[in-house]
């Protein structure tokens, strides 16, 4: 039987490391729910990009970054 979803990575990976990744999700739906993304639609520009795609590939690259740091410490 194929292992469902990531259970296959439990025994391989610290408890605290899943913990992180679950935290990163969460973080992650919250940012990117419609409501909160509103929040950030404006006319204005930040380093004339629009605010809004500014917001988005901050937090994107934000959570690539952290990903990174998460598996980094995981292989060690």
């Amino acid at each position: 039987m194929a292992p469902q979803g990531l259970h296959f990575l439990i025994p391989l990976m610290k408890k605290r490391h899943i913990q992180k990744l679950l935290l990163l999700s969460l973080f992650l739906l919250i940012a990117f729910n419609i409501p909160i993304l509103l929040l950030f639609n404006s006319a204005q520009a930040v380093f004339g990009i629009p605010v809004i795609l500014f917001y988005v590939f901050s937090v994107w690259l934000a959570s690539a970054l952290i990903s990174f740091l998460i598996f980094k410490k995981y292989n060690e």
